[in-house]
């Protein structure tokens, strides 16, 4: 009998969870790689959307560029270093883009809309998960928790985004699927409800209260230093959990698909698992810098 797609689900995460958490905390380049693989995965999906509407963008050049930014930051863990950079692949992407439109597409084959859907996948998917590095890197390069940084004090740092959107999108689904009534946003997204969405931000300022409670013994030095401090952070990462969420939605229905990929079973592609937290894992890295400089 075929599995459900809740337990389709539920087996995902069963495997990959493990999977994440070992990747995360072995850090460098066993997670960079992987990581950039899946920021080309991802803006291909990004492709693949677009051509849905009759824009066909440079592919190779923008999945190029997406790998290129996360391999950067893996490369050089502060946003000083990364910066030029990052600044360097998007320059290129752009530049190659632009060449290729002059040569392949001329006026009539959609040159605008290649170059901008192509500069915009790469940015999507490479830049927003390259902040994963860089926040696996906060305790290091802050002197949280020690001189000596433990590898697992990172983990403890990605954690705020990664629980936050995950819990809070669950209990969002289990919450808007029994009571949710009223919908949030119908053309966009039938299903997502307003206890939904009112269910999950709730869920996402608990996530960030018991975090706090639980890494503030080991992440001495952290600018998230009281639990209302981190309620407000679990609460801007709740909204942008939810707008991420959204944003993919309206690429889909104007797109006319269910899903962005079938790579996971039951979830989708990876652009239906990184909606979200191509939101909240650079959201959280803003927040945290922004908290460590008013201090």
């Amino acid at each position: 009998m075929a599995l459900s797609n809740l337990s389709r689900r539920w087996t995902v995460a069963i495997v990959g969870v493990p999977i994440v958490l070992v990747l995360l905390y072995s850090g460098n380049w066993v997670l960079g790689v992987p990581l950039s693989a899946l920021a080309v995965l991802g803006a291909q999906e990004v492709y693949r959307l677009a051509a849905h509407t009759g824009t066909h963008p440079f592919q190779f050049t923008g999945a190029a560029g997406a790998a290129a930014l996360v391999l950067a930051a893996t490369w050089q863990q502060t946003f000083i270093a990364f910066a030029p950079w990052a600044l360097m692949a998007v320059g290129t992407v752009m530049l190659i883009s632009l060449i290729l439109a002059i040569v392949s597409r001329g006026t009539t084959g959609g040159p605008l809309g290649a170059v901008s859907v192509t500069i915009f996948g790469s940015l999507y998917c490479g830049f927003s998960l390259s902040f994963i590095p860089l926040i696996l890197a906060f305790p290091a390069v802050e002197g949280w928790g020690g001189i000596t940084a433990k590898p697992w004090l990172g983990v403890a740092v990605i954690a705020l985004p990664l629980a936050t959107t995950w819990i809070s999108d669950a209990v969002a689904f289990f919450a808007g699927t029994k009571w949710g009534r009223q919908k949030l946003s119908p053309s966009i997204s039938p299903k997502k409800t307003w206890v939904g969405s009112w269910s999950g931000l709730a869920a996402s300022i608990i996530v960030g209260i018991v975090w706090y409670f639980l890494t503030a013994p080991y992440l001495v030095g952290m600018p998230i230093d009281s639990f209302w401090v981190a309620a407000l952070v679990g609460a801007v990462l709740g909204v942008g959990a939810q707008v991420g969420d959204l944003v993919i939605s309206v690429f889909k229905r104007e797109a006319g698909v269910k899903d962005t990929g079938t790579i996971f079973p039951g979830h989708g592609g990876i652009l239906d698992r990184i909606d979200s937290l191509a939101f909240t894992v650079p959201a959280s890295y803003v927040a945290i810098t922004l908290l460590t400089k008013i201090q």
